[in-house]
């Protein structure tokens, strides 16, 4: 009740000031340390011969194989769901079976070859998507399919053959003793794979 009607003054206590010179918390000047250079980088570029696109292909099919299963189905999933009901049911129970069988895979223990030896993991998938597609003429949903497939295959296949994976750079080695400059160092792939030549 004492402080009942009585008017706060700042305090008159100047703060300390802040030097113009900016450092960090160790003492030392920013403008010391070395800003990285941003580089934009476009991961895509024209094979140079039918031969490199055929490799391309080969090799971002395999790579991206599960980024295009699933831009195909979620297209699908959205052209069937206004008018075949049905259709769209069977996909998803198809669906929820390859997440199973997959699941299946991971869950046994790994000396447990019997399943991945017998059957191989893309045969059982096939006969999984053959099964679906099945499933989809039958529930009169093929003109849906076929549309479909026919609107993102050549998406796909033209993001396989254009797509260059190893044109990302994550850093800078330098080539020779003394790391201070800018000028003399070498691109280090994002992915190191040495086997995979670039095409």
């Amino acid at each position: 009740m004492a402080g009942h009607g009585t008017i706060q003054r700042p305090s008159t206590m100047s703060t300390p000031t802040t030097p113009t010179d900016p450092e960090d918390s160790t003492g030392k000047n920013r403008d010391d340390f070395e800003r990285p250079e941003f580089r934009l980088v476009c991961p895509f570029s024209i094979p140079s011969s039918p031969e490199a696109a055929s490799l391309r292909i080969i090799r971002n099919l395999g790579h991206f194989a599960l980024y295009y299963t699933h831009f195909v189905w979620i297209v699908l999933f959205i052209t069937l769901i206004p008018q075949r009901k049905v259709s769209l049911i069977f996909l998803v129970i198809m669906t929820y079976v390859a997440s199973l069988y997959l699941l299946l895979l991971r869950a046994l223990p790994p000396n447990f070859y019997l399943l991945d030896k017998i059957i191989d993991k893309s045969i059982v998938l096939g006969l999984i998507a053959v099964a679906a597609m099945i499933e989809l003429i039958v529930t009169k949903a093929g003109l849906h399919l076929v549309i479909t497939l026919s609107a993102t295959v050549p998406i796909v296949l033209i993001h396989a053959v254009l797509w260059v994976r190893e044109d990302f750079c994550v850093e800078e080695r330098s080539g020779g003793g003394g790391g201070g400059g800018g000028g003399g160092g070498e691109l280090v792939p994002l992915v190191d794979d040495e086997s995979t030549a670039m095409v």
